[in-house]
């Protein structure tokens, strides 16, 4: 592809950058041309005013020895004038590639290029991703999107999704990418992902949003949840059931073999079962083919000694899990707590663990480390039930005109579904989750005067404005409070992007602070049998 632009334009699709020609005058082009040798399917072009800085990477080191990687920025003059931001984006990209071809094989290009869009985009193509400008200016942008994009270079771009067998891709880079980054944070950071990925799947537990292999991109917050958390779910519980070292082979060999051809799940099976030799059609085909969320529960646990040996028996209750499941209990004594991982079959609704010791209390999955529904002690409300809601409803009760204004703008914002209007007194006597929107003044009447729970202490006289939501027994409650106009209006955009948080306060559209509602992982009692002596 050969390129001209105008002058004080630059140009580039995907690939290789064979030749530049920088204009001298104003009368004179800018000119490129570069090549692509792979497979596509199309091309994309960008052009803009930008200033490019380049930095140049030596592979050498590599096996076999590769000519040296050119990584690049494309920022409008403004962006590119930040104190250390390009150099910062050319640094961070330079430890990822390099973090990715440890793990799973050589970059397979010459050069990245991060650029820059007028609009809020977020792409990832061959060579390149295209980020908004706005988005890259924000701090944390490097240590997630930058390398999510990145990886898509080995994971849909490097090796190609077949859409007709299931999009993989998606998930698999959320487990290597955003969920990794959580891992290598802490690992309270990576269990409090893998609890959000569940508490997203309760919410659209009852809703019809396809199986995994059924996946093709995302469409709603249904979609993603699927096919980015449930995917990104099963590579966890795949890594815990054959150990790091043969998972790890598993992607080799999977770019090994599959590097710029189409592959789909079934390939990616193939990989993890040389591997690890085993076979794993009964791991990947319950969860990529069936859509139930598994609900399983401890029933009972009692144990029994013989001689210096415990035995544990316990008994589960089991939903929607015509599957088998691999599940660890957190068994806990005096002075002891141990993890042991139980299997059951389909049709298997107890398990049976030796010990050396009494035990006292279970607790099941406490990590979140399976695919399943939580118990109701787990899942404290989250917006992301009202803003996916199939039937919501919307009381706004703010009653200056340009704050009631602003509720409604939000509102369309805010849901997935149009909100039905109404009164706040009827639309608690439905079942449909209801959120209420007003100003400050206007919130605190409105929940005077039906006798609902007044605003959260902790979150009284903070910021222009705060969100939270409330768990009735008989209502689904969430609140939007501004302390103006301006401040509702704020929330357009950044509100929409906080569906896993119980709670929020905004700055002027800007989150300073957000949360989830205090919730627990059922501890159960382990009752004791009498004593068996061996004869």
């Amino acid at each position: 592809v050969k390129l001209a632009v105008p002058y004080g334009q630059r140009a580039l699709v995907a690939g290789k950058r064979l030749a530049e020609t920088l204009p001298t005058s104003a009368g004179e082009s800018y000119r490129a041309s570069f090549e692509f040798t792979q497979p596509s399917d199309g091309i994309d072009l960008m052009a803009g005013p930008w200033v490019v800085r380049e930095k140049t990477v030596s592979r050498n080191a590599q096996s076999p020895p590769q000519s040296p990687l050119v990584l690049r920025t494309f920022f409008p003059a403004d962006l590119d004038a930040t104190p250390g931001l390009a150099q910062a984006y050319l640094d961070d990209t330079q430890a990822y590639i390099e973090r990715y071809s440890k793990d799973i094989g050589a970059y397979p290009y010459s050069e990245f290029s991060i650029v820059a869009s007028p609009l809020p985009t977020g792409f990832g193509m061959p060579t390149l991703t295209y980020l908004g400008a706005e988005v890259l200016r924000l701090p944390f942008i490097r240590k997630t999107s930058l390398g999510h994009e990145i990886l898509h270079n080995w994971w849909g771009n490097g090796v190609y999704v077949d859409y007709q067998r299931g999009n993989w891709s998606e998930g698999l880079t959320t487990f290597m990418a955003d969920y990794a980054y959580k891992e290598d944070e802490s690992a309270n950071a990576a269990s409090e992902m893998r609890l959000a990925w569940l508490r997203d799947a309760a919410v659209f537990a009852g809703e019809k949003s396809g199986t995994l292999r059924e996946f093709r991109s995302r469409a709603n917050a249904a979609g993603a949840t699927v096919g980015y958390g449930k995917a990104a779910m099963v590579f966890v519980m795949l890594r815990d059931r054959l150990g790091k070292k043969a998972f790890d082979q598993g992607i080799r060999n999977f770019w090994t073999a599959q590097q710029f051809k189409i592959a789909g799940w079934d390939d990616l099976q193939t990989a993890f079962e040389r591997a690890s030799g085993e076979k794993l059609g009964a791991f990947f085909a319950p969860w990529l083919d069936q859509q139930a969320l598994p609900a399983v529960a401890i029933a009972r646990a009692e144990s029994s000694r013989t001689g210096t040996q415990h035995q544990l028996n316990v008994s589960f209750n089991k939903q929607d899990a015509r599957l088998p499941l691999r599940l660890p209990l957190e068994i806990s004594a005096a002075g002891r707590r141990e993890t042991h991982w139980v299997d059951l079959g389909a049709e298997r609704n107890s398990a049976s663990i030796n010990l050396d010791f009494a035990p006292q209390t279970l607790r099941l999955d406490p990590e979140m480390r399976v695919w399943r529904r939580l118990e109701a002690s787990q899942l404290p409300p989250i917006l992301r039930q009202w803003m996916a809601a199939s039937a919501p409803q919307l009381v706004n009760v703010a009653r200056p005109l340009e704050a009631n204004v602003a509720v409604n703008q939000l509102s369309a914002r805010f849901f997935e579904t149009k909100p039905k209007p109404g009164q706040l007194s009827t639309a608690l006597s439905s079942k449909n989750p209801v959120l209420l929107a007003g100003t400050h003044a206007d919130i605190d009447q409105a929940l005077a005067s039906t006798g609902l729970p007044r605003r959260p202490a902790s979150l009284a006289g903070q910021g222009s404005a705060q969100v939270w939501t409330v768990s009735g027994k008989t209502f689904q409650l969430a609140v939007i409070s501004g302390q103006d106009a301006a401040a509702i209006i704020a929330l357009q955009r950044g509100l929409p992007h906080y569906g896993g948080q119980s709670w929020l306060i905004f700055e002027q559209g800007r989150a300073i602070n957000k949360g989830i509602w205090p919730a627990s992982v059922p501890e159960i009692i382990v009752s004791s049998s009498p004593r068996k002596d061996n004869k």
